[in-house]
């Protein structure tokens, strides 16, 4: 539901630093319905058709602002291909987000699909980690009411000290 992308200094005027931009679904002035109605939709034909969906990063990998670099083009292709050749990849559950993170994937080297292990200071990976899904976490009061059971468990697994 909490449609995300980061505002990167060189892609918009004004912007000096990546900033987290959330819109409900991708399209939230375009969608009349709670954006839950849109995921119980999505969940609906997926179960019915036995789809899998595949996050890709096509952005930063190995740091920070200012350490990092945009992920190579052809590891890219590389996951995406092995998503359309319906490949089976072995996974391991992501720690803070909850989704399953792929572990291995023909032509991508294993230390790329594992972010906190790219960046040259684990624990500031896991306060950059934790401060994101809590920004999801706290994007996402705003459509908690009228959301499904099993579309609230998708949230990351990180929760916010009250």
């Amino acid at each position: 539901i909490s449609g995300y992308t980061a505002k990167v200094a060189g892609t918009e005027a004004g912007v000096t630093e990546p900033k987290a931009v959330f819109s409900a679904c991708f399209g939230a002035p375009f969608m009349p319905l709670h954006p839950s109605e849109y995921a119980s939709m999505l969940m609906k034909r997926m179960e019915e058709e036995n789809i899998h969906v595949w996050l890709v990063n096509t952005g930063w990998v190995g740091g920070g602002f200012g350490v990092g670099s945009r992920i190579k083009l052809s590891f890219t292709r590389s996951m995406i291909t092995a998503a359309l050749e319906g490949k089976s990849l072995d996974t391991v559950t992501d720690e803070v987000f909850g989704i399953q993170r792929v572990t291995g994937c023909p032509g991508v080297p294993p230390e790329v699909l594992n972010a906190r292990g790219q960046w040259q200071d684990p624990e500031a990976y896991d306060r950059a980690a934790a401060s994101l899904a809590k920004r999801f976490l706290e994007n996402f009061k705003t459509y908690e009411a009228g959301t499904s059971p099993e579309i609230l468990a998708g949230g990351p697994l990180v929760r916010i000290n009250a």
